[in-house]
């Protein structure tokens, strides 16, 4: 192996370098950015992913439920405040009407 032969080699190392990064670099970071966007979003096993599910079933259901009873309340509570009618009395009478209001003491 004479001088010659090693002139060849340098330019040939040179270029088959240049081609490995230019060829190598995109694909690596292609591969890097797949990994990491499968580590930010983990999969899911489908028995985890079947149990989510019915639980925000679940969740809907008892809503839908609490729902239904407040408005159930709200009703109640419309009949009965319309049943006592005149028992009520106005804002502006009840503040006086309570014992010690307007800061003064109650006596004995």
């Amino acid at each position: 192996m004479g001088p010659e032969m090693i002139g060849l080699f340098v330019p040939l190392g040179f270029f088959a370098m240049v081609v490995a990064i230019v060829v190598g670099r995109p694909m690596i970071k292609a591969y890097a950015s797949k990994v990491e966007n499968e580590s930010k979003r983990p999969q899911i096993p489908a028995e985890v992913a079947g149990r989510l599910e019915r639980i925000e079933q679940a969740v809907d259901a008892i809503a839908v439920e609490v729902e239904r009873i407040s408005e159930g309340q709200r009703f109640t509570t419309k009949l009965l405040s319309e049943t006592r009618g005149g028992g009520a009395l106005p804002a502006g009478q009840a503040s006086s009407a309570a014992p010690g209001a307007h800061g003064e003491a109650q006596r004995p």
